[in-house]
């Protein structure tokens, strides 16, 4: 059964969580060292006892997998071998040659596959963030360690996790859903960093884009209003030369969180109170959540709006591409303009609390000012858009030279755009005013 209702899922994951797995760790310890190794019916413990890595079972199959220790619903947040599941009741997990192995006892399941050699003794520990790493013994300087789980996800994105690219390393750090209840293996929807144009995320199901976040404005990303500062968790988006990546942290400390993507396509926020009687997951956030999710809805230069009946409308200026098929519901193709831009004395009509536009071929410039973004926009003939890249710095620049597509307005949280239209569009005459204005005083 397939299940579109995130409230309905979140019901049903309680009930039939995959997570109610069978345990089947017995003994704990606190590190693998080349001359120890976990067994079957062993567990290694973070610190402070908050996570556990151990052999889980679903079905037949057997995995290696990270768990929360201190809650009553087993949740898996990490698997080695998802892909590769142990046949039967048997696993060895141990240090050699420098990397983590995973055997049956024969055959190798699963391994770090790190080309470099550790030059101290290497020790694999599991720490109370949920991140299990490799490391030389005596080594406690994340920059260094030899191999982390925090690097290869499987659906869930633990706090201090970076959903991203690290660009020196070549890694992409990404979640996968998991194939069904019952199998954690990769699954068709994926959750990546784009870091074209300015940083957003993508979710696909297989190749085919589904939903994206909207460019990073330096307070959140710009198609998630509700994403804002607030008492659960604190979040941010970096992107340099060496690095773009989400992340997030959690402030309250009798909470515990969780981002999960789920089989059914959801990206979910989980919360879980310590302090509270109640056993139970809590969501808190979910995407997509209404039909204007749906990428790309209204097609090119059409607006999606969850508050208007129909959801879509083209930008003033515009008129349906297909107006049969428009008539109808049908709105992929979008929507073209009623007249040609002229270049030459061209203006702009600045559309409010708006989702900005894909921003996978557009320009992106930090050091401009806003005013600086629109004199490139106006003195480039294709530049059909522009927009301040960082609302929080009121600062930076971003232009489209294509079409606009995926655009979608809010009620509140959105951000100005600036659509580019020609001199003969009604509500033109505030921008022509005021370039007459600029033009006299620049003589004077």
């Amino acid at each position: 059964m397939k299940i579109t209702n995130p409230w309905l899922f979140s019901i049903l994951y309680l009930a039939f969580s995959p997570f109610s797995s069978s345990k089947i760790s017995i003994a704990a310890q606190d590190k693998i060292t080349s001359s120890t190794s976990l067994s079957f019916n062993d567990t290694l413990i973070s610190p402070r006892s908050t996570f556990e890595l151990g052999f889980f079972t679903l079905g037949n199959s057997t995995y290696l997998g990270i768990w929360y220790r201190r809650i009553t619903i087993q949740t898996v947040v990490w698997v080695a071998n998802r892909d590769t599941p142990l046949s039967k009741l048997t696993g060895i997990l141990r240090i050699d040659g420098g990397n983590l192995i995973l055997s049956d006892g024969t055959t190798v399941i699963w391994s770090t596959n790190l080309s470099k050699t550790a030059v101290a003794q290497p020790i694999a520990k599991l720490l109370d963030s949920g991140n299990l790493v490799l490391s030389e013994e005596g080594d406690i300087n994340s920059e260094s360690f030899l191999w982390q789980s925090f690097d290869y996800p499987s659906d869930t994105l633990l706090p201090g996790m970076k959903l991203g690219w690290n660009l020196k390393a070549g890694l992409n750090r990404f979640l996968t859903s998991w194939k069904n209840d019952d199998d954690p293996s990769s699954g068709d929807y994926n959750y990546k960093m784009d870091r074209n144009g300015l940083a957003q995320l993508l979710l696909r199901f297989q190749s085919q884009l589904k939903y994206r976040s909207g460019p990073w404005n330096g307070l959140r990303f710009s198609g998630v209003p509700d994403l804002k500062p607030n008492s659960v968790y604190g979040f941010n988006c970096e992107s340099t030369p060496d690095e773009v990546y989400y992340t997030y942290e959690v402030l309250d400390m009798s909470l515990i969180s969780r981002l999960v993507l789920n089989r059914t396509g959801h990206i979910e926020r989980y919360t879980w109170d310590l302090k509270s009687n109640d056993s139970i997951w809590k969501l808190y956030w979910w995407a997509p959540k209404d039909p204007c999710d749906e990428y790309s809805k209204c097609g090119p230069y059409g607006i999606c709006n969850v508050n208007s009946s129909p959801v879509c409308g083209c930008v003033k200026g515009f008129e349906p591409k297909t107006p049969e098929e428009w008539s109808l519901g049908v709105t992929s193709a979008g929507c073209v303009r009623k007249a040609q831009l002229e270049c030459s004395g061209d203006g702009f009509l600045n559309l409010t609390e708006m989702k900005l536009p894909n921003s996978l071929q557009a320009f992106v410039s930090s050091s401009m000012s806003l005013e600086e973004c629109r004199i490139e926009c106006l003195n480039s003939c294709s530049c059909v858009a522009y927009a301040s890249a960082d609302i929080a710095k009121g600062s930076g620049c971003i232009r489209w030279d294509g079409d606009l597509i995926d655009l979608k307005q809010f009620s509140y949280g959105g951000q100005d755009l600036y659509i580019r239209i020609p001199a003969s569009e009604p509500g033109h005459c505030a921008y022509l005013a005021f370039t007459l204005v600029e033009k006299v005083l620049h003589i004077l």
